[in-house]
């Protein structure tokens, strides 16, 4: 019997392979992940994120869990707003990039109630119902699971929890779309290649954006991993969107 495929970008491999090749790819990145990530988008990922975060109703004492928390861009924003009682936890599976975002934290002075954890989000190691927010930014799409995520997301939050996905989408244009097209498939790798030296990875990570449900699609997951008041809304055209679902 043949094994279980999944995709990689546009290439299918079995199931068991893609969390060790994504992994290979964000260990090869995650040096000049932030400085890829500025030039890609000019800077506009920063105002996505603190759009991302200032729009999500985290207040002071809330229990955050931030996962494929990366670099720590996310958690440093999100720390600004929980206070001395609350609590956030920055995770990734990959310990070079929780590695890197643990020392962009120290380095911003943000000490005390941040915990980190090397995890999957496909099976969190955390009780029912402990989180008031649970935010992934950039990092669904790169999971193998993807409605095993959600399920485990919807489950360990409070009853009236709300989890929130950050992440790139359908752009909703098509003159948009074909420049977009244009950028990600030739001047995205090109940049991959003179500034990490690493042209594959960033060929991957523009299929991988491909790969990845559309809007609809997405808030139709969440629903099925038992979100309700499930929400998105598109930013700059749909090259990302923003989806919620609250644990109700």
């Amino acid at each position: 019997m043949s094994k279980p495929t999944t995709h990689f970008g546009y290439r299918e491999v079995p199931v068991a392979e893609k969390t060790r090749l994504v992994d290979e790819v964000f260990s090869s990145v995650a040096k000049k992940y932030d400085l890829m990530n500025d030039m890609m988008s000019m800077g506009i990922h920063r105002l996505w994120k603190r759009h991302f975060v200032a729009t999500s109703g985290v207040r002071p004492g809330h229990q955050v869990l931030d996962l494929a928390g990366g670099t720590g861009d996310i958690s440093a924003l999100l720390h600004a707003r929980i206070g001395r009682r609350g609590r956030i936890i920055l995770s990734d599976i990959n310990a070079d990039m929780l590695r890197v975002g643990r020392q962009r934290m120290e380095d911003r002075g943000i000490v005390g109630n941040v915990d980190y954890a090397l995890l999957n989000a496909e099976s969190l190691p955390f009780p029912d119902g402990g989180f008031d927010l649970i935010t992934i930014a950039f990092g669904l799409r790169n999971v193998t699971d993807k409605p095993a995520a959600l399920a485990e997301m919807h489950r360990v939050l409070k009853p009236g929890g709300k989890a929130l996905i950050l992440e790139f989408s359908k752009v909703t244009s098509e003159g948009l779309g074909k420049l977009y097209d244009i950028y990600s498939f030739n001047i995205l790798p090109a940049l991959g290649k003179v500034v990490a030296n690493d042209e594959g990875s960033y060929r991957y990570l523009a299929e991988s954006i491909r790969r990845h449900p559309d809007q609809e699609a997405l808030a139709g997951m969440m629903r099925e991993a038992g979100f309700e008041r499930v929400r998105f809304r598109d930013l700059s055209g749909g090259i990302v969107a923003i989806h919620s679902g609250y644990h109700v």
